[in-house]
């Protein structure tokens, strides 16, 4: 198998590489069908999301917050997987702790 068919990422060091910044997204792979990222959210902070062309998944790995999709509100909390259809409005809001999360882009069905 080479080197580009797999890839192996260990998130402490994914997350040593965002600046510090309130807002921060930095993508860390991208392939055909496929790209990941890690995103970060400050406390207090507004997250400035438009609707993706693409289906996205979202892991939170740590922070609180609520987030918005379409009509509906949810508490988001650490282990919480998300599922965000292509086009639809969301936004992380309420950002109560430090977010830290996984980002997974794919292309749409059909």
């Amino acid at each position: 198998m080479s080197d580009s068919n797999w890839k192996v990422f260990v998130v402490d060091a994914l997350r040593s590489q965002l600046d510090g910044a309130p807002v921060e997204y930095q993508e860390f792979l991208k392939v055909l069908a496929l790209s990941c990222g890690i995103y970060h959210l400050a406390a207090g902070s507004t997250d400035m999301q438009s609707p993706h062309d693409e289906d996205e998944v979202y892991h939170v790995l740590s922070g609180r917050a609520r987030m918005r999709l379409g009509d509906e509100e949810r508490d988001v909390t650490p282990g919480t997987l998300l599922y965000v259809g292509a086009t639809t409005d969301h936004s992380f809001f309420e950002i109560e702790e430090d977010m830290t999360l996984l980002v997974f882009f794919t292309g749409t069905a059909g």
